[in-house]
This record gives structure tokens, sequence and C-alpha cells, in this order.
């Protein structure tokens, strides 16, 4: 026996006996004569390996659930696959005339999961708790929240914020009389499943929530396996697994009974460029801006330069799409950002124009006294963006640019971000995620705008799409936030990012199991393809 086949016979091995302890029987009538399960008792069980554990377990109030289905919680409003926003345990809400006031109604036949009804004090208590907890849910723009009665909620902001209704989509309602220091290990909530056992390291298995006011979810037991990419791989071979997620390197390998769904994403991949000059520092010390990367014309010719369907077709094998901005095909994208890329004669007249040339022909290009030479950081355990980061160097150094390659961690890359160029992914179903990679008052925020881009226009319509309590006219400002024709954050204005792709998130699906309509999936945190997990059942 091989090595290799030896290893893959291991993991099929452990994969099994994790399987066949998540899918014990529970009822005596469903074993055949010989002691197996009937085809019928498997049909409305799940095992699927989609993606890895969470780090803080399964508390909305501290961050489950925003790139996500919370699963175990429901939300009082949600988006539909079409990413309309549409209710949920909610019934109704109104904004006040001066967008300071949410009024918000709830349904009267909500339970939690353990039979005590859901309430206004529950909601109420979840959004203090969360306002509380200073984690990356980030509610500091609520100033109270008050139960006025039986069905109504009343959240009062500090000031008019349009993007807060995404604080009512993604943030799970907990129980106030059974949340407690463990609740995160031991979650209890009024969504479509309910926790019955996590091990660690290993597994989840959820069972469907009897009390589910809402569509009853067809499958009433899922497994979740926590394998590596290519464990998961090995447990779709051997048959073990229902969903998998795998990465674009093994999309080309055929798996017997099981198809590849390809789901389109906005889980983008760019570089960020510090958009001002050297000489300043952060509050702690850390250097900002970078000489080369401040100037407008290198950042415009490598936008122009890169090949995006090179990119997607040698690193992501195909599947994928060009980024343009961090909120391609979203409802408040501006499709006027798109441009003509692998231009690399118009990258060098740029550069020409601006006074970039090579004066010693060392194939590096001078202004003045600067080179046209900088540093690209990524996290040095992420292949993708180690590929996507040698293949953009490769392509931008016949204009005589030279982009030297830093695969590093993500504790020395907090210590760069700031005076170098980052490649960083992002990609959220809230517009408020573009106010905070591109406004000035997010300016050396954590990975927020690194950069420290400043554009006073830009900032202006930030400003006019959050006051707004009109969701067409916030859509608008977002999109001339972007581009309005003269100046704007993407690369048709001041482009301070070379965004890149936008990756599919692939799944091999076994035959017959049909996933629903997967909508348009956020950045790859927590198990997006679940969104619709009420609507997944066996194709008839």
């Amino acid at each position: 026996m091989s090595k290799k086949f030896l290893g893959l016979f291991v993991i099929v091995t452990i994969i099994f006996s994790i399987v066949l302890v998540g899918c014990t029987q529970s009822k005596s009538d469903q074993s055949n004569e010989k002691g197996g399960e009937t085809e019928e008792s498997k049909k409305d069980e799940l095992v699927l390996s989609v993606e890895g554990e969470p780090d803080t377990g399964f508390d909305p109030t501290t961050g489950w659930g925003r790139y996500g289905s919370p699963l175990f919680q429901s939300t009082l409003l949600k988006r539909d696959n079409d990413l309309n926003i549409v209710n949920d345990i909610a019934t109704s809400y109104e904004v006040s005339e001066d967008g300071k006031v949410w009024t918000v109604i709830l349904r009267d036949n909500v339970k939690f999961s353990d039979g005590e009804p859901l309430t206004v004090e529950d909601v109420k208590f979840t959004f203090e708790t969360a306002l509380n907890n200073g984690s990356v849910v980030d509610l500091n723009v609520l100033e109270k929240v008050e139960a006025i009665d039986n069905s109504t909620v009343k959240f009062t902001l500090k000031e008019a914020q349009s993007t807060f209704i995404n604080s009512l989509v993604v943030t799970g309602i907990v129980p106030k009389h059974a949340y407690g220091k463990d609740y995160a290990e031991n979650p209890i909530g009024s969504g479509p499943y309910q926790l019955a056992q996590w091990d660690k390291g290993q597994q989840l298995i959820v069972k469907a929530n009897p009390e589910y006011y809402d569509k009853k979810p067809y499958f009433q037991k899922i497994t979740f396996l926590f394998l590596s990419e290519d464990a998961t791989f090995a447990a779709a071979q051997a048959g073990q697994v229902d969903v998998a997620a795998i990465p674009a390197s093994l999309s080309k390998q055929q798996v017997n009974g099981m198809r590849l769904e390809a789901v389109k994403t906005v889980d983008n991949r760019g570089i960020v460029f510090p958009y001002v000059k050297s000489g300043n520092v952060t509050e702690a010390g850390l250097p900002i801006g970078n000489d080369v990367t401040a100037d407008s014309a290198i950042r415009h010719a490598i936008n122009i330069a890169v090949d995006r369907e090179a990119l997607i077709d040698g690193v992501l094998e195909g599947y994928g799409s060009k980024a343009y901005t961090s909120v391609d095909g979203l409802p408040w994208w501006n499709p006027e950002t798109v441009f003509e890329d692998a231009d690399v004669e118009g990258a060098r007249k740029l550069l020409e124009d601006a006074g970039w040339k090579d004066t010693d022909s060392d194939g590096i290009l001078e202004k003045e006294s600067l080179k046209a030479e900088f540093s690209l950081y990524y996290p040095a355990d992420d292949a993708i963006r180690q590929s996507l980061a040698i293949a953009v160097a490769d392509m931008i150094k016949p204009l005589g640019i030279n982009i030297k390659i830093e695969g590093e961690s993500w504790d020395t890359i907090e210590q760069k971000m700031y005076s170098n160029a980052v490649l960083l992914g992002w990609g959220s179903h809230d517009p408020h995620e573009m106010y905070n990679v591109y406004s000035s008052k997010y300016a050396g925020v954590e990975y927020y705008n690194t950069g420290f881009y400043k554009n006073d226009k830009v900032d202006e319509y930030f400003a006019k799409a959050l006051a707004t309590t009109n969701t067409n006219e916030a859509m608008e400002f977002w999109k001339k936030a972007q581009w309005d024709g003269t100046t704007g954050l993407s690369a048709k204005g001041d482009a301070p990012w070379a965004w890149l792709v936008n990756i599919d998130h692939l799944y091999l699906v076994k035959d017959g199991l049909d996933i629903g309509k997967q909508g348009i999936q956020p950045h790859g945190h927590g198990w997006p393809v679940t969104n619709n997990i009420e609507e997944w059942k066996w194709a008839e």
C-alpha cells in the first residue's frame, strides 16, 4: 500500500467514524432487518463540510451569523435569495422622518427552542448585550432600545444611519432567560435548527427546531464536519458527505455521485495601496504612507494593466469574476466603475506622461530620485493570495514597476499595512462596509482604511447615504461615491485599491440534492450556503 493511499485511507476511516457517531439512529422503526438504516431514514439527514468551525461559538451578540445564516437564531428582518430585505420575526417597521427612531412590530407566534416565547424584552436584551460586548458587532450608533408594549420595540439612534437596517437583518435574537457565559457553546434560539451536539474540532450536530414558526425544514438532522480542504475532498470521494466546500485547485477532479455548484460572490481580493506620502505615524508609532503608491499614475497603471481574466483562469481555475469595487453585483454597486483592463500599453503611456522613466536602464522606472518599487504583503498561509500576488507582480514587471512579494503573519502585516500595499479581502451584504473601507473617518482603524484614503466628495456622498431614510436615495449616493462621472473611490476615480477578483464559492453537492437558489454570497466567514437551509430538499 503506497503512503499516499495509506494517508487517504486513514482520513476516510476517521471521517467515517465521525459520521457514524453523528448518524446513529433515534428510532427503532428506522432499522431494517439487517440492522442498517432504511433509505427513508437517510433522506432527512445530511452531512456537510462547508468551511471551518467558528472560533468564538454561536453567540450573535459577539458576531455569529454576520456572514451567513445564524441557523440557531432568527432575526427581526432577513434578506431573501435576491438580497431584498423582508420580514422575519418582525411583521413591519417604520423609520421617523429624521431617521433616528426605528419602530419594529413583532409577530406573536415565535418561540425559542426550549418552548419559551420570544418577547420584546428578548429583543431589547439582545441589542443591549451586543452593544455592551464591544465585539465585532458595531452598534455604536445605537443610543437606546425600548420595549414599548408586548409587540413593539423602539430603537433610538444617536444620529441617522440608513445602514442600521442591516443590524436588524444579521443580529440573531437570544433569550434573556437562558443567556449566560456559556451561551456561545450552548445556544438557544428561535431559528430553524437547534444544537444537539458539539465535539469541538470535529463536528457539530444540529436537529430541526420543532418550535420554528416559519417554513419547516425538510432535513431533521444535519452534521457539520470540521475538516481541512484535503480531508473534505477525501470525504466527498468516499461518499461520506452530502455537501463539500472545495478550493478551485480541486474543482477539475470528478467525484462520482456529486456535481459541482459554483456560487457567485462578492468575496473579493484586491490590493490596498498607501494613498498618502510617507512621513507620519499612527498613535502607536507605526509608519504611514508610501511615496511610490501615493502617486496616482502608479495606482491607475496597475489597475488597467492587470489581466483579471488571466488571474481567474490561472489562479481560480476559471471560477471567479473580475472585481472593480468591493461591492460588485450588489444592489448598491455602480456598474459604471467597470473599465477595460489588461491594457499594458495604456498603462505605459500613463506612467510616461506622469514623468516615470527608466533613466538607468535597470528595468525599473524612476521619477526624479524615486524608484517605482514597493512591497506587497499577503498572509503566508493563504495559497490563493500568494498566487494572486505573484501573478500580479509578474504582470506589472514589464511596466517597469517592481513589486516585492512578502508573505508574512497577520501580526507582521498589522505592523506594515499603513505604509505598504497589502492583498486583502472583503465582501458583505451591508453597504456600511464600503463606508468603513473608504471613509476618512476610518483611516488607520484596524484593517479598514489602511491606506488613509481621503476624498471630501466621497465622504459627502457617504454622509448623505447614511442620513437619508429613502432606500432609493441611499442607493444613488452609494453609487456616486464609487463614481459620479468626475470623481469617486473606484479605479475610474482615485484608485486607492486595485481590486482583482471575486472568488466563486465551490461546493460538491450530492446528486439529487436541491440546495435552492443561492444568492450572491459574502466574504468567506460563517456558512453562507445555509442561508436558505429551509429550502433544501431531495429533488422529486
